[in-house]
């Protein structure tokens, strides 16, 4: 049975807690899955009362409630919520913190502190937690939630781990990772391990390549003061994208507990061949959008964002070629690419089957079979699909492509947030879809030879157009002519750029 605690919120008023967490917890309330116990503590600057914090969370949570704001459920929603003024860089408020926690009756001294403030913060609040002694585990657990960016490079990587480590323990901390808690990305581990069909067909023996996309229709949206000093590599590749190669190529783990699971991911991380310097350029292509048509409409040049410098060569647009040298994907490219401004919201694993090794059709109207493809998408459209040929009805001998499809459709009312699953998590204490600090330092080792030579290109970037499917130049990371990037999880999606 999950234990009651309590769930404080350091960034209480900010947008990651108001559009993800505020709603994801409402969601669990609204599914009884919250244990009774459960309190819920905006820790903020504001001079607000519990009732002032309740009314501002109930105006935000009305239009996010997926079947509208139920009166019942936030009523009991509602009672859990408590709020606690403070700032984050006195030190004083941490004490206060400590005695409210251990004097209100109605607070457990199980404690979550979820971290929803700038990564530049992480260090500073998490040293002053111990300063004030709550990370003791004297009287109830503690554990620390942390979001990414998990540093801003290798070095600054391990800098950060050494300080959480310095207060916390690797069972307290709790990195997460949003796309982990989506359902068809779990999908990918029941798909691999629950049906034994596929496991001899997974390996350089059948597969010719594999291939990993994340696109996006928007621009920055206003972030330029993260964004421009991090990038695609950073944002989204070098976390969410390494992960989801993980999961794809993973050895089956002897257990499905979280260590398991992580020390498989581990191994794949550790398995994946250095990119020198003087190869990064035939491993790794960034570009950076600049004016074009999205939906019809005119949209500016990543330089014309708002907070972006008029010559800043920061990548919005990132892909990558990366070898898994192990027994069983040697010598099968893993090819993976980010992008803003690009011309659909799409993120989809795309695993593509070797040829036949006869042509058996030479002499028939069969030019060249279409591969097979195995195609998982995570988002928008959450689906797992098989790609074969069949006869085409007639009397000549004609393929056409068919899928074989195994998606459970789900209402858009029943779908989950990706944060709903991990945050019960963190109230169970199950880390298998967070991750460990050295699945953190092997997916920085990965990146980080290709971002210090982009650091040291800053007079040029070359550039694509908004809408488009990003620069063609792109291309040249593929081994063979015949490969291409899969846009879509439609058969009869388009291979231009």
């Amino acid at each position: 049975m999950t234990e009651p605690c309590t769930f404080v919120i350091f960034g209480a008023t900010g947008n990651l807690a108001v559009n993800k967490l505020l709603p994801a917890l409402y969601h669990l309330e609204e599914a009884g899955r919250l244990p009774e116990g459960i309190a819920i503590v905006g820790f903020g600057r504001r001079e607000w009362d519990d009732d002032t914090w309740r009314d501002a969370v109930q105006k935000s949570l009305t239009p996010k409630a997926r079947r509208g704001l139920h009166e019942e459920t936030f009523r009991r929603f509602r009672a859990r919520l408590r709020f606690f003024q403070g700032d984050l860089n006195e030190y004083e408020a941490y004490g206060r913190l400590r005695h409210f926690i251990e004097n209100a009756p109605d607070l457990s001294q199980n404690v979550i502190f979820y971290m929803a403030i700038r990564p530049s913060e992480f260090a500073i609040v998490s040293e002053y937690l111990a300063a004030a002694a709550l990370n003791y585990e004297n009287g109830g657990w503690r554990r620390l939630v942390i979001e990414k960016p998990f540093g801003y490079d290798l070095e600054s990587a391990q800098m950060l781990e050494e300080r959480l480590h310095r207060n916390f323990t690797e069972e307290q901390l709790f990195r997460i990772d949003h796309y982990l808690g989506k359902g068809t990305v779990q999908n990918v581990l029941v798909f691999r391990f629950a049906n034994l069909l596929m496991e001899p067909l997974w390996s350089r023996n059948y597969i010719d390549h594999v291939q990993i996309t994340h696109s996006e229709v928007q621009g920055i949206e206003r972030r330029a003061d993260y964004y421009d000093g991090a990038g695609a590599l950073r944002d989204m590749l070098q976390s969410h994208l390494l992960q989801l190669l993980t999961l794809v190529a993973m050895e089956p783990p002897a257990m499905l507990d979280a260590e398991s699971l992580r020390d498989e991911k581990v191994k794949v991380l550790r398995s994946i061949r250095p990119i020198p310097p003087s190869a990064v350029h035939a491993h790794a292509f960034r570009a950076q959008y600049r004016r074009g048509l999205v939906n019809g409409e005119k949209v500016s040049a990543y330089v014309e964002e708002p907070g972006v410098a008029p010559n800043s060569t920061t990548e919005t647009y990132a892909a990558i070629k990366l070898y898994i040298d192990n027994w069983r994907w040697r010598g099968v490219p893993f090819y993976i690419r980010t992008g803003k401004r690009l011309a659909e919201d799409t993120s989809i694993i795309a695993i593509r089957f070797k040829h036949p090794p006869q042509q058996l059709f030479r002499k028939t109207p069969i030019e060249a079979l279409a591969p097979n493809w195995l195609i998982l998408g995570i988002q928008p459209k959450e689906c797992l699909r098989a790609e074969i040929q069949i006869k085409v009805p007639g009397l000549e001998m004609r393929t056409r492509t068919t899928v074989l499809d195994a998606t459970i459709d789900v209402p858009d009312a029943e779908k989950l947030d990706a944060y709903e699953a991990l945050l019960l998590d963190v109230v169970e204490g199950d880390h298998s879809l967070f991750l460990r600090y050295d699945e953190v330092r092997w997916a920085w080792r990965v990146v980080d030879p290709i971002l210090k030579v982009w650091s040291m290109e800053r007079d040029f970037i070359q550039t694509y157009p908004a809408g488009s499917w990003g620069p063609a130049e792109a291309l040249r990371l593929f081994d063979r002519e015949d490969q291409t990037w899969r846009h879509s999880i439609d058969p009869n999606y388009e291979d231009e750029h």
